[in-house]
């Protein structure tokens, strides 16, 4: 069976069960996979997303139409767009697509990894199996700690309530809730493990890369402020995959209406995930910048003058500023919440800013600049100081990783460190002359940026409960 008929009959062995929120799958005498091949297979997870829509509004860099706010009841899209702190969140979140998805995704994983040495077959192959299902598994953890416990701090880590661990297949577990720095070893130990095996060049972009690998392996050094090891692994994933698109010139050979780049020819993906599925940039317009970010944006800059637009009044409010996503994913393919190689320059610039190296630090924008920015505007000076280098490393990831979860996890993890911490500032309405114009702030450390678990999980597992001081209603 090919990888795709594969993950459809994966369906027909696993499903959502109402009562216990993890995935209930076929008893071992039932299985319809039994060979190192089918596990092996099933790595290969096409069309895998990650729901933002509890966390989409909570940064600078995402707006909202004006009609979509004014004389709404409050729901959780406007009471995180007007950084309502007090208002009830834990009532709202009944469930969450974004918690299902990683921990059904995780329940693969950990299928993979307890039956695989069971199956028939090559050992070998048994062993890559189970590899690429811990690199995934540490990808899917990584990103629910982020969401819904305390940024990672040294200080307080093995203090601070994180995320259950489900680490094997077990249909019946109601794991007790680990801390934030259990959890991160757990990442951590499951990347350990599984880079030895990983290759180089997979058989199809759906497994992951040993680029992907050392990518995920710097990005959670890097969240822990391990800026030696994380410098070590980037360095080693650009070794692996250093491509990056000529936006300039690509813009001479007409962009994506005269040449489109489909999912499989970008060279930049590391790995194949989105936010909602593959054809989400058809609605791109569900992604409204800010006009904050949009204001950044030089006119020389390909990333903003080729995919995004000002002028539709069906989807933004003529004259607030704000810009969204216009190009559909047939005609270019562009990486929401996934690793691309853009992210490997940036983590080393910042490794560098951080190590005072700055000209290394501005070396790695301007190679990725270059490729984005037409004429002299692409080169950066370099700075005197780290917090000036800083700010230029925080300002490019804000432009090159604008959709999906990238700036949440920015602004939760730089929110600890007083340099760079920032009070989010929201001016609203804008175009509206109708409505009271209110200034809206969110605090660095508000409770906001760690998400409530969904209640129905809480209901059903009496160990998982809030991280925050906000009151549950049971």
């Amino acid at each position: 069976m090919t990888f795709k008929t594969l993950a459809a009959a994966f369906v027909t062995l696993v499903v959502f069960s109402a009562c216990d929120k993890y995935l209930d799958i076929t008893p071992k005498g039932s299985q319809l996979v039994s060979t190192a091949q089918d596990y092996y297979d099933l790595v290969a997870y096409p069309n895998r997303g990650y729901p933002i829509n509890n966390f989409q509004y909570l940064v600078d860099d995402q707006y909202m139409k004006e009609s979509n706010v004014i004389g709404l009841t409050p729901n959780m899209n406007t009471i995180n767009f007007l950084f309502q702190e007090q208002e009830d969140r834990v009532s709202r979140i009944t469930a969450s697509s974004f918690y299902n998805q990683c921990y059904k995704y995780i329940a693969q994983w950990n299928m993979i990894i307890s039956l695989v040495d069971e199956s028939t077959g090559d050992s070998q192959l048994k062993t890559l199996a189970k590899a690429e299902a811990k690199m995934f598994r540490a990808f899917d953890y990584f990103h629910l700690i982020n969401v819904y416990a305390k940024a990672y701090d040294a200080n307080t880590a093995s203090q601070d309530g994180g995320v259950c661990i489900m680490d094997k297949y077990d249909l019946e577990a109601k794991p007790a809730k680990s801390t934030v720095q259990q959890v991160y070893d757990f990442i951590q130990k499951d990347i350990e493990d599984a880079l030895p095996y990983l290759q180089e060049k997979p058989t199809n972009p759906y497994h992951p890369s040993l680029a992907f690998a050392y990518a995920l392996k710097a990005k959670v050094h890097l969240f822990k402020r391990e800026v030696v090891e994380a410098q070590a692994a980037a360095e080693k994933a650009l070794q692996l995959n250093g491509q990056l698109i000529d936006l300039v010139q690509y813009e001479k050979l007409g962009g994506p209406s005269k040449t489109p780049i489909i999912a499989e020819n970008n060279p930049e993906v590391l790995s194949y995930m989105y936010v909602n599925g593959y054809t989400e940039m058809n609605f791109g317009y569900s992604y409204i910048l800010s006009p904050e970010l949009t204001s950044m944006f030089d006119k020389e800059d390909k990333r903003f003058s080729l995919f995004y637009t000002t002028s539709n009044a069906s989807f933004l409010d003529i004259g607030a500023g704000a810009s969204y996503y216009n190009v559909k994913y047939t005609a270019f393919f562009f990486p929401t919440v996934g690793l691309k190689t853009p992210e490997i320059y940036l983590m080393l610039a910042e490794c560098y800013a951080r190590q005072d190296q700055f000209t290394k630090a501005i070396d790695m924008l301007n190679t990725l600049r270059k490729t984005r920015i037409e004429g002299d505007k692409a080169i950066l000076a370099v700075p005197t100081t780290r917090k000036e280098a800083m700010n230029l490393v925080i300002n490019e990831r804000r432009k090159e990783l604008p959709i999906g979860f990238h700036r949440f996890f920015d602004l939760k993890r730089l929110n600890l460190e007083p340099d760079y911490a920032k009070t989010l500032v929201r001016v609203f309405p804008i175009v509206n002359k109708t409505v009271e114009q209110k200034t809206y702030t969110l605090a660095p450390n508000s409770r906001m940026y760690i998400i409530p678990f969904p209640l129905d999980a809480m209901k059903l597992n009496p160990n998982l409960r809030l991280n925050t001081d906000e009151t549950v209603p049971f």
